[in-house]
């Protein structure tokens, strides 16, 4: 898979539509995804979760990659869980230990007010040598307050009153509700500390593959990641 600076343009180019055409946006990060994972392990035959499934198009992409995918959303509605899913807390998943050969969790993390309680539940249903795939967006990166950015930079409150002036309605995503202030620190220290996980990857989700590099400057990671990767194997 080549990771340069042409995937990266298409990226960007697909995430310009996400407001207006999700379907291309989730349909190109899904395959994304899917390609990043089988640089580590055969999708085909594997047990897939999918933890925050949400949008169907990664449900359409890993069974069609022959994974047997089962989709786990906190909201009974999401169209992921018409692929035969369940309705459970991120933190609490309703899988036995070791269930899983992957478990994947796409943009979920900034939605959940107990990140390292979420991260290490996907670990807890990994079997010892499966896959876990996270990647979030961190709060300080220009998208980090959502529909509200970049006036997230200001603060969480003032961004979503200029919001709901602007569009006569409160924004889908608010902090301290249903958005929370993660950072790409969290995401280096978690996966770092876990005693149970391998590290495979960790860089900005977007970016080429040579822009792990920008993870070690402290304060320059947090505003130009936008979206952090965690690739992980399960000891």
């Amino acid at each position: 898979m080549k990771q340069g600076i042409g995937r990266s343009i298409r990226l960007f180019r697909s995430f310009l539509v996400e407001q207006t055409e999700p379907h291309v946006f989730y349909g190109e990060l899904a395959r994304d995804s899917a390609d990043l994972l089988e640089q580590h392990m055969k999708l085909d035959g594997s047990t897939f979760l999918d933890v925050g499934a949400g949008p169907e198009q990664f449900a359409l992409e890993f069974s069609a990659r022959g994974a047997r995918y089962f989709p786990a959303d906190l909201d009974p509605t999401a169209p992921s869980l018409t692929f035969g899913g369940v309705a459970a807390d991120a933190g609490r998943l309703p899988f036995g230990d070791g269930s899983m050969d992957v478990t994947f969790s796409s943009n979920l993390i900034e939605h959940v007010p107990t990140p390292t309680r979420v991260a290490d539940e996907l670990v807890r249903v990994t079997r010892a040598g499966g896959l876990i795939f996270i990647a979030y967006t961190n709060w300080w990166s220009p998208w980090g307050g959502h529909e509200t950015s970049p006036w997230h930079w200001l603060g969480g409150a003032y961004a979503i009153r200029r919001y709901s002036r602007k569009h006569g309605h409160l924004p889908k995503n608010r902090v301290g509700e249903n958005l929370f202030k993660v950072s790409v620190a969290w995401g280096l220290e978690w996966a770092r500390s876990h005693p149970d996980i391998e590290i495979i990857e960790l860089r900005p989700r977007y970016l080429p593959s040579w822009a792990s590099v920008l993870l070690r400057v402290p304060i320059l990671r947090e505003l130009i990641t936008w979206n952090l990767m965690i690739i992980l194997r399960k000891r």
